[in-house]
């Protein structure tokens, strides 16, 4: 069944409050508005306000409530309304929530899901198109998952809001409303696992969320050239599958990563350290990555020429090609 992403993440809190009822959900109008974008649409009929708890605007007193929520035996959900307001609760998330479970010698665990839209693409103003996954994704204790289509968005929030550990799980926002097949009855991945999207054998294509496809694109137009690349949706990206993509990187010898944030800092230098690391000898060019600039986040009117694009992963391929 085609359905879109914002839809497959409704039903995937549906699921999960119809089948514990410790799980409840909480933020900026969640409620009777259903979310800035509608994702938690017509759960507050269905399940009241008990469990579908429109917060004050804080960010903060979100997350920091659903840490005591989580300590008295709930599994709470957060939403923050977009990715620039996380941080107000960074004091929350990264010393309090990611730590507590170490803290305690594993004896409590926080098993909180953040749910943040993230990413660019949408034509919005100002601390409303961020990518602040390599924060969380350095902090140890935090899961970080990003999915890229219905399925996964689906399978994976199901998958976070069960476990015990606290989750960040990344929207992108321009993919809310493109629409993919999603089986409810399907078995669920390895929520920890990279999913190789297509296969290839000229070079390995790394990326995540909603650059996946456009990286899809990128590989349609290499192949009518007569080049085929493997491209790889890492989906976790704390812990990262640095296996999969290692095992690939084997096999074509090149390697190219790319994401919305910013290059320096970002996922992608930390994954091309580890493939280094492990597969020097049978790299055939230097590994390249495909990013945002090292900038803020530019207006609206700009966004397009800031963000990774088709033209720009393939002018990356072809440089590698040339090895």
């Amino acid at each position: 069944m085609s359905t879109a992403m914002a839809h497959a993440l409704n039903a995937g809190l549906r699921t999960a409050m119809e089948a514990d009822d410790k799980v409840l959900l909480i933020g900026e109008d969640i409620g009777s508005l259903g979310g800035v974008f509608r994702v938690t649409d017509g759960l507050r009929q269905d399940f009241g306000d008990e469990r579908v708890v429109t917060a004050p605007l804080g960010e903060a007193g979100i997350v920091g409530s659903a840490i005591g929520l989580a300590m008295a035996g709930y599994r709470p959900v957060c939403e923050i309304q977009f990715d620039g307001f996380v941080f107000p609760a960074m004091n929350q998330i990264v010393t309090q929530l990611a730590k507590y479970r170490h803290r305690s010698e594993g004896r409590v665990s926080l098993p909180v899901v953040i749910r943040i839209p993230v990413g660019g693409g949408i034509g919005a103003i100002e601390h409303h198109s961020e990518s602040p996954e390599a924060y969380f994704a350095h902090t140890p204790g935090l899961r970080v998952l990003c999915p890229s289509n219905s399925q996964d968005a689906y399978d994976l929030l199901g998958q976070a809001i069960r476990c015990d550990d606290p989750v960040l799980f990344l929207e992108p926002k321009r993919s809310y409303w493109a629409k993919s097949d999603l089986d409810p009855s399907a078995a669920p991945p390895d929520q920890d696992r990279a999913r190789i999207v297509r296969r290839g054998d000229a070079l390995t294509l790394v990326t995540y969320g909603a650059l996946v496809p456009v990286a899809l694109q990128a590989a349609d137009v290499l192949a009518a050239e007569g080049r085929e690349i493997e491209v790889i949706d890492l989906r976790s990206l704390s812990p990262i599958d640095d296996q999969t993509v290692v095992a690939s990187v084997r096999r074509t010898g090149r390697l190219i990563i790319s994401h919305e944030a910013s290059g320096s800092g970002g996922l992608g230098g930390e994954l091309a350290a580890r493939v280094q690391a492990q597969a020097f000898y049978e790299l055939e060019a230097p590994i390249l990555r495909v990013t945002g600039y090292d900038t803020p986040y530019p207006a609206s009117r700009l966004e397009e020429n800031w963000l990774p694009n088709v033209d720009r992963l393939l002018e990356a391929s072809d440089e590698i090609l040339k090895y």
